[in-house]
C-alpha cells in the first residue's frame, strides 16, 4: 500500500559548489530563477529555486560548514555538481516519519526550518517547511530522499517565478544512473510503496505519484541509446543523472536554449557539462 502522507515527486535538489555560478547557468538556459535563499545558520546552505508547477528545481549551496550540512559537502567532494536528492511532497511530515518508522525505516526529524523570501511587491515574507528524511544509508541508486510538507506554499509558488522562456511546464521524469537498475529500483520501490515497471529496453520506472513524476532507474548504456547524439560527460557512474521536463512549446524551448541546446529524437536537451552535472531533457506536453 502507497504511503498515505507521501504524495510524489516535489522537487529536485541540485547540490552546487559554487551557487551563484549556478544561478546564472540556469538563467541562460531558458529559466526564471527565485531570487537567491538563505536557510538558518544551523543548516549554512542557500539556494535559488526554479517553480514549475506542480514541482521544482532547488540549486542548493554551502555557505558555511555544519553538521547538518556534511551529506551535501561529501556529495560535492565525491562527485560534483549534480542531483543529490529527491524531495517527495508530505501531507503531514509527522504522520509521514510515522508511516515509514512503521515500515522499518527509522526518520530523520521532521525538523521545521524557514527561510526569508523577498515578494515580488517587495516585502519579505517567511517560507516555512517541515521535513524528514529516510536514513542516509538508504539511497537507492545513490541517491538520497526525503519528504517536504510546505506550510506557507503562497510564498514558494510565486506566480511571477513559473513562467519560462523555455516554455518549461513540470518534471516528468528523474533519471538514476546505476549498473543495476533492478535492484536499486527494487531499493526505493521497497521505502515508497510503490510498483516497479520494466520498460521495453531494461530501464526500470516507478511512479513517485498519479500526477508526479516518475524515476526511472537506466544504465549509462541504457541512457546513451536514450538520448543518441548527447554528451554524457559528467555523469556518475551511479546516482542522480537528468531531469526530463515537459515544455509548453519545444520551438520556444530551442530559442531560449540556443548553442547550449542538443536535437535527440523527440527531446530537446542540455548535456550535464552545461547544467551543473545533470542531463536536462525537454520533451513536448
Amino acid at each position: 500500500m502507497a504511503l498515505e502522507n507521501v504524495i510524489g515527486i516535489d522537487h529536485a535538489v541540485i547540490a552546487v559548489t559554487e551557487l551563484d555560478e549556478a544561478a546564472e547557468t540556469w538563467k541562460r538556459l531558458g529559466f526564471t530563477l527565485s531570487p537567491r535563499g538563505t536557510h538558518s545558520a544551523k543548516m549554512g546552505t542557500g539556494n535559488y529555486t526554479i517553480m514549475l508547477d506542480p514541482d521544482y528545481i532547488e540549486l542548493l549551496g554551502v555557505i558555511s560548514e555544519t553538521d547538518q550540512n556534511a551529506p551535501t559537502r561529501n556529495f560535492l567532494a565525491r562527485r560534483g555538481d549534480g542531483i543529490e536528492r529527491i524531495a517527495f511532497t508530505a501531507v503531514d511530515s509527522a504522520e509521514g516519519a510515522k508511516e515509514i518508522r512503521s515500515r522499518g525505516f527509522e526518520p530523520i526529524g521532521p525538523t521545521d526550518f524557514e527561510r526569508p523570501v523577498a515578494m515580488p511587491d517587495g516585502s519579505i515574507s517567511p517560507a516555512k517547511f517541515r521535513v524528514f528524511h529516510w536514513p542516509i544509508a538508504e539511497a537507492p541508486g545513490g541517491l538520497r530522499i526525503f519528504a517536504c510538507e510546505h506550510k506557507t506554499r503562497e510564498t514558494v509558488w510565486i506566480p511571477e517565478l513559473m513562467t519560462h522562456a523555455n516554455a518549461a511546464k513540470c518534471l516528468k521524469q528523474v533519471l538514476i544512473v546505476t549498473p543495476e537498475p533492478t535492484k536499486d529500483a527494487a531499493h526505493l520501490s521497497r521505502l515508497i510503496d510503490r510498483e516497479v515497471h520494466v520498460e521495453a529496453d531494461g530501464a526500470v520506472t516507478i511512479a513517485s505519484g498519479d500526477t508526479r513524476a516518475a524515476f526511472v532507474f537506466v544504465t549509462r548504456d541504457q541512457l546513451a541509446s536514450r538520448y543518441p547524439g548527447v554528451p554524457l560527460i559528467g555523469l556518475p557512474d551511479r546516482g542522480g543523472a537528468g531531469l526530463v521536463i515537459v515544455s509548453d512549446d519545444l520551438a520556444a524551448t530551442e530559442t531560449a536554449l540556443g548553442a547550449n541546446g542538443v536535437r535527440s529524437g523527440t527531446s530537446l536537451c542540455v548535456p550535464p557539462a552545461a547544467a551543473s552535472g545533470t542531463l536536462v531533457a525537454f520533451v513536448a506536453g
